[in-house]
């Protein structure tokens, strides 16, 4: 299985790559999006499933301090051949875009399906075709999204081997993107959040 997780960086104050937010470890930022996201009850997920714990990722995506905290932790998490950031609609969106004010890298911003008018383009922002292409999502659960959209963007031309999420829930989304070829990278895990707490 095809699964990585920053949990096996290294998080440290001396690393020059962190600037500033050097002092935010790895366990902080997991404390952190767990005391802003997490949410008990009954959820229904997109896979269909029922879960009793959700991880909001609006939340944090809507705090802009803390995105720019995960956006920058994940920009070290992209491989360095990748020349576009992909994100996915709706929640990869807001991820994506701090993601390239930290890697520099151009964002293209990929629908469910393309609009029926304007553009009528699937993919708006960078072009994809012949361009090693960083798929990036917020929450991952069952894989199901992140397949959909990898197929369609390969089919325009994108040149696609890794997806990287804010949170892997750990509920076969990496085996699944792995059946397809994709390795999926993780800032954190919900085994992590949950852990944070």
């Amino acid at each position: 299985m095809l699964v990585r997780s920053c949990a096996s960086a290294a998080w440290s104050s001396g690393d020059a790559d962190l600037g500033d937010w050097a002092s935010v470890t790895h366990s902080d930022l997991a404390r952190r999006i767990h005391a802003v996201s997490h949410l008990t009850g009954t959820f229904t997920l997109r896979s269909g499933r029922t879960a009793t714990e959700y991880f909001d990722k609006y939340r944090f995506e809507g705090d802009p301090v803390l995105l720019d905290e995960v956006a920058r932790a994940m920009a070290r998490l992209v491989p360095a051949d990748i020349e576009v950031l992909a994100g996915l609609e709706m929640g990869g969106i807001p991820v994506v875009t701090a993601l390239g004010r930290h890697t520099g890298l151009p964002c293209a911003f990929v629908r469910k399906q393309a609009k029926p008018y304007g553009t009528c383009r699937l993919a708006e922002g960078a072009e994809l075709a012949g361009r090693r292409v960083l798929v990036v999502e917020d929450v991952v659960t069952s894989g199901g999204q992140v397949v959909l959209s990898t197929a369609d963007l390969r089919a325009l031309g994108a040149d696609i081997s890794t997806a990287l999420c804010v949170i892997d829930r750990e509920q076969g989304g990496g085996e699944a993107l792995a059946a397809e070829g994709i390795e999926l990278v993780s800032l954190l895990t919900a085994t992590d959040v949950r852990d944070a707490s």
